[in-house]
């Protein structure tokens, strides 16, 4: 007798509770399965990406089953197969096509200009770099094409126009008349002439054939500033005067607004800023080197609604002026990497205050030298069940104290980040303590003897610091293993949603901790690069215990061989990223069980493996259908030296 087969609305109701890249893989059991996946409640906002190449054509046709979808379409060009993918994306998408990307291509102005008045539901369209069209200063000259253009644009929303060389405010000006109803703007990267022409000494503009300018620019938001929300003018030399009229427009209301590396930027243009602008909730100052700590005050009194803050790379901001940021009750993102003076302390201040109301869903301190346990250990405790991600790379003062603490008290983590966190041992991730460490997070307030003066060197009665290479920590033996098992202890196992982990760098975790503590299910993302005590014991036991990683990087481990990635790969199935660089043992039966096992592979690096010949990368090429770049820089024993 037969068993019945399930009816198709089953599987898709079994299919509506997994993760997107679970259903993936569910879709591959058989047709039924795959019937199933294909349902409409699955196909929201998905984007296909895709070269310009025969294969590609038999795709854009399938896709016309799909009520929407969005393409990113690359290495186009003046070729007939290239004019063949467009026409055929007019013909089959033309109402359904709701995103257009076209990274990396030299497009001709007849082929887009054939294809845009044929795209009536595009919401956005990208045009990142194509200098091609906008080279010969003719784009959209034509009334006719103008026109039609118009018509099938009029209700895109976001338009990327990011570092194209050649923008002008005559092309500018056709493309976005087409564009009535922008909702976001992205110049990131453009040559913008905000103050004067540097050729002429002269204003520029409003209607420039040579470049772009300011008067251009805010005469299309004047004119949208009823629909404009968003806009991105990173690294663009936008200088403080032009961001106070850009601010101070009548009508306009930002939600969003990038400003990356724009140097010029100064405390008093984005006082004014937060004042003409109030409704901000996504504000990136990321490498505005010029700003301090009256930027963070405007900014906490300002912008009540401010949800996403990037401070990142703004030395001179210190840990004065963040706690008022705590007052946010909005605020959700806190990027504070690479501010070296903060150690975190007023921030806690912030969070204890009476009238704090935060909840920061993602914090980052990375390469903040001065962040210490003590600072950790206490934000841990305060930041509680809504933080989910947590990125203190290169925080190299933290030790277990900090491992435990996060542990502990933030138990909804998603992505844990603690690559170059040398102090950090075994005993941090089992959650144990050191038997012959000492403990807390203050220990490094308390005064512990004799030591160096500023104006006298070691002279016999001083007693020397220790040197990290001296005092190692214990190593945890079977014993502490055991207890380990037996107790309900604090360790990295606690955070079970962990989706990503970061641990490059920690030279003194060993296979002790690794085997024991990582075992995620829902792990997609690992790095245990430069780990130079992991052994093929760590790899078969990650392989194992997480099968859901899509990128694993294990780039410098020397202790790797064959055996552990031979063993590893038939869990590994789902791998799209993968990094052995320097890992010195791997040889060709390392890439012959990748090959077999790893079909779905997109990047490989196996740079620097002089076990590793060219025949075998070039048969593992032919083999994977998705490999789209692998770095085999000096394999085979090549020299990495070069002489000049």
């Amino acid at each position: 007798m037969e068993t019945p087969e399930l009816p198709i609305e089953i599987i898709t109701y079994i299919l509506k509770f997994l993760k997107v890249h679970d259903r993936k893989e569910a879709s591959l059991v058989c047709k039924r399965w795959y019937i199933a996946s294909q349902d409409s409640q699955f196909q929201k906002k998905l984007t296909f990406k895709l070269p310009a190449s025969l294969s590609s054509l038999d795709v854009v046709r399938g896709l016309a089953r799909l009520p929407h979808c969005g393409l990113v379409i690359s290495h186009l060009d003046g070729s007939a197969v290239s004019r063949a993918v467009l026409t055929e994306v007019g013909r089959y998408l033309g109402s359904r096509l709701e995103s257009l990307s076209l990274p990396g291509s030299s497009i001709t102005e007849s082929s887009l200009l054939a294809l845009l008045p044929r795209l009536t539901a595009l919401r956005r369209l990208d045009l990142r770099g194509l200098d091609s069209l906008f080279m010969s200063g003719a784009f959209l000259s034509q009334q006719d094409s103008r026109l039609e253009v118009q018509a099938a644009l009029r209700h895109l929303e976001e338009l990327d126009l990011s570092d194209l060389r050649y923008l002008s405010d005559l092309t500018f000006n056709r493309l976005t008349g087409c564009t009535p109803r922008l909702r976001r703007l992205s110049l990131a990267g453009c040559h913008i002439a905000f103050e004067f022409d540097p050729y002429r000494g002269c204003p520029v503009g409003p209607d420039s054939s040579a470049m772009l300018s300011l008067r251009n620019l805010l005469k299309l938001l004047r004119q949208q500033a009823g629909t404009m929300r968003g806009l991105d003018l990173s690294r663009t030399g936008i200088t403080p005067e032009s961001l106070k009229s850009l601010s101070k427009i009548e009508g306009l209301h930002l939600e969003e607004l990038c400003l990356q590396s724009c140097k010029e930027l100064t405390d008093q243009a984005l006082i004014t800023l937060c004042k003409h602008q109030p409704a901000l909730k996504t504000l990136d100052l990321s490498s505005c080197t010029e700003l301090t700590n009256a930027t963070a005050l405007a900014v906490a009194s300002g912008l009540k609604d401010l949800q996403h803050l990037h401070l990142a790379r703004v030395w001179r901001v210190t840990d004065k002026g963040l706690s008022e940021l705590m007052m946010l009750k909005d605020l959700q993102t806190l990027d504070l990497s690479e501010c070296i003076h903060v150690s975190g302390m007023d921030l806690l201040k912030g969070l204890k205050s009476p009238s704090a109301a935060a909840s920061l869903v993602a914090l980052s301190f990375r390469a903040c030298c001065y962040v210490r346990d003590i600072a950790i250990f206490s934000l841990a405790q305060l930041l509680g069940p809504y933080t989910r991600k947590l990125d203190l790379t290169s925080c190299q003062c933290l030790t277990d104290v900090s491992v435990r603490a996060i542990a502990t008290y933030l138990p909804s983590l998603l992505v844990l980040r603690l690559g170059g966190c040398k102090e950090i041992t075994d005993w941090g991730l089992l959650g144990m303590v050191d038997p012959t460490a000492e403990f807390g997070p203050d220990r490094d307030l308390e005064v512990k003897g004799p030591s160096f003066t500023r104006t006298f060197g070691n002279m016999g009665f001083f007693r020397p610091p220790p040197l990290p290479f001296v005092d190692k920590p214990r190593l945890v033996t079977e014993d502490d293993l055991k207890t380990f098992r037996e107790q309900e202890g604090v360790s990295l196992l606690a955070l079970r949603g962990l989706q990503e982990l970061d641990l490059s760098g920690c030279s003194k975790l060993t296979d002790t901790s690794i085997t024991q503590v990582l075992r995620f299910p829902d792990l997609q993302r690992l790095s245990l690069s430069m780990l130079n005590d992991i052994t093929d014991q760590s790899l078969l036991s990650v392989g194992w215990h997480c099968r859901s990683l899509i990128s694993l990087n294990l780039s410098y481990c020397p202790l790797l061989t064959d055996q552990g990635i031979v063993s590893a790969a038939p869990f590994l199935r789902r791998l799209w990223s993968l990094q052995l660089a320097g890992c010195s043992r791997i040889t060709d039966k390392s890439l012959a069980a990748i090959t077999q096992h790893c079909q779905s592979l997109r990047t490989l690096d196996i740079s620097v493996c002089k076990g590793i010949t060219m025949t075998a990368v070039e048969q593992l090429q032919s083999h994977l259908p998705f490999l789209d770049s692998v770095n085999h820089c000096f394999v085979g024993g090549a020299n990495p030296t070069f002489t000049l």
